[in-house]
């Protein structure tokens, strides 16, 4: 596990019986505490929920849509065009 610092928090939670059963037998088995199974458990998953969140995913319309876009591109708009205008003239203004 990567986790940063020395400080520790207590975290409770509820579980039933079975379920409690199932992770004791499952930390047994790796040679860790309760509390280390679980937490690393929760932090790995955690971490996967959060990297999962960033992958964008597309049905097959939606790419061939994506990439026509870049492939040809509609052209740009009036809001567009007048930003582009105010930033050559206030990169040109500083030269």
């Amino acid at each position: 596990m990567e986790m940063e610092g020395n400080r520790t928090a207590r975290v409770e939670a509820r579980i039933a019986p079975e379920a409690l059963a199932v992770i004791k037998r499952a930390a047994e088995m790796q040679g860790r505490s309760v509390s280390d199974f679980v937490v690393s458990a929760a932090y790995d998953t955690a971490k996967r929920a959060i990297e999962e969140a960033r992958i964008v995913r597309l049905s097959l319309a939606d790419q061939r849509a994506f990439v026509q876009a870049l492939l040809d591109p509609p052209p740009p708009g009036e809001g567009l065009t007048k930003a582009a205008a105010d930033h050559r003239r206030l990169i040109e203004g500083r030269r």
